[in-house]
């Protein structure tokens, strides 16, 4: 009996204690329960991902909307600042047109009262003219009258 006999011997009865204590089905109790963790963990990691997935889609959409949103703000901005220059545009525009307006009011108002005091003056001038001459001229009785006469004609002219 050679040691190949006594080493198969013992091969033997290692495989029929293996067997015995039931070792093969709890290696392969322990793979299946390992299988079922990785395929477990698989499934977790799958909907994971579809779940960010699913996250990047709606944040896309949501930063396309808060772009679209902010160029809508722009865009009613700019629309509000035109608006708003051209409203102060007319409103100047208007107050130098009553501006103007009130101007030529104060300078015709001027020029009126200018021609009224040069007539008045000139009025003076020519009763104290006319009455210089008639008094030189014409004796006090004819003279009364005929600065009278004048004087009623002159008023009657600048009527």
């Amino acid at each position: 009996m050679d040691a190949t006999f006594w080493a198969t011997i013992a091969l033997l009865i290692f495989v029929a204690v293996v067997i015995y204590y039931k070792v093969p089905g709890l290696i392969s109790k322990s793979l299946d329960e390992r299988a079922d963790n990785i395929r477990k963990e698989l499934e977790e990691a799958k909907r994971l991902r579809e779940e960010a997935e699913q996250l990047l889609a709606d944040f896309q959409r949501k930063r396309v909307e808060a772009e679209k949103d902010a160029a809508d703000i722009v865009a009613a901005a700019k629309r509000e600042a035109d608006m708003l220059l051209e409203d102060a545009h007319r409103k100047t525009e208007e107050y130098v047109e009553r501006r103007t307006a009130l101007a030529a009011q104060k300078i015709e108002q001027a020029e009126r009262e200018a021609v009224i005091e040069v007539r008045a003056s000139a009025v003076d001038i020519a009763v104290e003219a006319a009455r210089k001459i008639l008094a030189d001229k014409v004796d006090a009785k004819s003279g009364a009258e005929i600065f009278n006469s004048s004087l009623q004609e002159l008023k009657a002219r600048l009527n």
